[in-house]
């Protein structure tokens, strides 16, 4: 069994083995290949600008997080295409499916950026390109392979040219036209044979040459070779990589939290509410929770914490809640014995009671968002856990604000081996629990909308000054925003938050998911509506990045669903 994992950067000590494994498969499979094009491979992910293009690695990896084989796909947003540079199966790994299961991500990420197709070059199958039987039989495999998807040679015209004219095996020029109804035009093709030529020959096509074979495309639109090998083969599925839904993990155990008091705004009805409306969108695939160990907790929260929820949880008697009112703040080095009274010691504020359930449905919620995150981690776009309680309340050592554990952080702290994260949060209230627990890492930018904490919970915290501590200072940005305020105060407040994260360039974006800052929420005042939260949505997919939604707030159960599923539509469209 193995995982196929994109590498966005050389950041982290995970992604720098993986890309250490990636380029010894080079040094075996490609040993023509010089040392230095094989060193380049870090910079390439991480400096666009130097090498023109933008650099995709995927691999495959087993459980022990061994790569069995990678793809290096090159992709050039100026002219809306994509190049396969490398497309490898690691030693002893071949033919048992790595390679397959690998293109088909490929076809499935370039068709997911737009692109006009898919290139990449061949070795020859012609007897007067390739003389040596033996090699010429090599070459046809492949061609056979990549046949199978749709991919064949580009016909008439004079790419395979050698360099020198005693060279044998010059390349063919392939597209795979990623099931796409027409082929591009010949001057769009041109200039992307161009790009190839003089961005990743430039030492060694000189301009004549370069130039002879970019006129020699003369059809119009271009056209492929005839199909050779398929004929009598049953091919795979070559239409088009549809977009994958939207991943959906629903916390099926979340109303075994229930506060039966009067006002108790954070209801289990808030999960079918939005559920039910989803569901007429057609864009989402509920997915299978996975149980996730305790460390993934423990990563972000204070073990002596985790230890008291359970137990304080465990101690509270069947239909019963316990509130804090005790609250040690003038000696924090010795908390109360009693469980009930410790709940102040880790507790920011009155209204949050623990119950018999209260962590269990938590931890519930964690394996939600770490489930979300692992099929973003595997491929998708987009993923939603759909959970309750909430958690960007939650700091390192204490709850509060309805929320135990917190999610999103755990969610963001398991991607973070991966890459760089960006969390958004855009509930009404500050996440003040994200913000403690990332404020000293630089890896981990956190953002946050909010209403100004002179008038909202927490009020302790969120204010335009709080931009981090140590490594982490400057990522870290509040914007908090006055009451009553309309779409467009809003809209552009968003705008700011986007452009700091597009400087900051993440791999992923975790995006808490407030829909308490709509019209008529009882814990908000702003005047955002449906239609303004789908515009919100467009613009956060607009980003582009990897997205992993975490629902928080939201109460207002008469507007909750609709308002959910116009933010979703909003950010599909924005993303695709």
């Amino acid at each position: 069994m193995f995982a196929i994992r994109r590498i966005y950067d050389a950041s982290t000590a995970a992604n720098r083995e993986r890309l250490a494994q990636v380029q010894a498969i080079l040094r075996a499979q490609f040993p023509k290949l010089g040392e230095p094009q094989i060193a380049k491979l870090p910079d390439q992910l991480t400096n666009p600008l130097k090498y023109r293009f933008r650099a995709v690695v995927l691999v495959a990896e087993d459980v022990r997080q061994g790569v069995r084989g990678f793809a290096l796909v090159l992709h050039a947003p100026d002219l809306d295409f994509c190049y396969l540079d490398f497309l490898s199966a690691g030693h002893g790994h071949t033919g048992r499916g790595v390679g397959g299961a690998l293109y088909q991500r490929v076809r499935e990420d370039a068709a997911a950026l737009g692109v006009v197709g898919l290139f990449f070059e061949c070795l020859p199958d012609d007897p007067l390109l390739s003389p040596n039987p033996k090699v010429r039989a090599e070459n046809a495999r492949r061609l056979r392979f990549y046949e199978r998807f749709g991919a064949r040679p580009i016909a008439n015209n004079a790419y395979a040219t050698p360099l020198k004219p005693d060279d044998t095996d010059p390349p063919y020029l392939v597209l795979d036209p990623l099931g796409a109804g027409k082929l591009p035009r010949r001057e769009h093709v041109r200039k992307i044979v161009r790009a190839i030529l003089e961005r990743k020959y430039q030492d060694r096509c000189p301009p004549g040459y370069v130039s002879q074979v970019v006129e020699s495309f003369r059809d119009d639109p271009i056209r492929l070779r005839p199909p050779r090998y398929v004929v009598d083969e049953q091919p795979v599925d070559r239409r088009r990589p549809g977009h994958q839904p939207i991943a959906l993990v629903v916390n099926d155990k979340h109303d075994i939290h229930h506060v039966h008091e009067r006002g108790y705004v954070e209801a289990p009805v808030r999960i079918p509410t939005i559920f039910e409306e989803l569901r007429r969108t057609a864009l989402f695939e509920t997915v299978e929770l996975e149980h996730f160990a305790l460390k993934h907790v423990e990563a972000v929260h204070d073990k002596g914490f985790v230890r008291f929820l359970k137990a304080a949880s465990a101690n509270v008697a069947a239909g019963k809640s316990v509130y804090p009112y005790v609250f040690p703040i003038r000696n924090r080095a010795r908390p109360p014995q009693s469980l009930p009274l410790r709940a102040g010691y880790y507790c920011i504020d009155t209204f949050t009671p623990l119950n018999e359930n209260a962590y269990r449905a938590a931890v519930r919620a964690v394996d939600c968002a770490l489930t979300a995150a692992r099929h973003i981690l595997d491929g998708r776009r987009l993923a939603y856990a759909l959970v309750r309680p909430p958690g960007h309340h939650a700091e390192r050592a204490s709850f509060g604000g309805f929320c135990y554990l917190n999610s999103a952080a755990a969610a963001a702290h398991f991607l973070s081996a991966n890459g760089r994260i960006a969390v958004l949060d855009i509930d009404y209230h500050h996440g003040n629990g994200t913000q403690d627990i990332f404020y000293a890492r630089p890896d981990v930018l956190t953002v946050s909308i909010h209403g100004h904490p002179r008038f909202t919970y927490p009020y302790f915290s969120g204010y335009e000054d709080e931009t981090g501590e140590g490594a982490g200072r400057g990522f870290n940005l509040n914007l908090p925003l006055p009451e009553g305020i309309d779409a467009d105060t809003y809209s552009r407040t968003l705008e700011r938050a986007l452009e700091r994260i597009r400087k900051f360039a993440p791999a992923f974006l975790v995006l808490s998911l407030g829909l308490d800052v709509a019209r008529g929420d009882p814990t908000g005042s702003w005047l955002l509506g449906a239609r303004d939260l789908k515009r919100n949505g467009i613009a956060i997919g607009r980003l582009g990045l990897p997205t992993l939604v975490v629902q928080e707030g939201g109460y207002r159960t008469r507007t909750l669903g609709v308002n959910a599923r116009h933010f979703f539509e909003g950010l599909w469209h924005g993303m695709h």
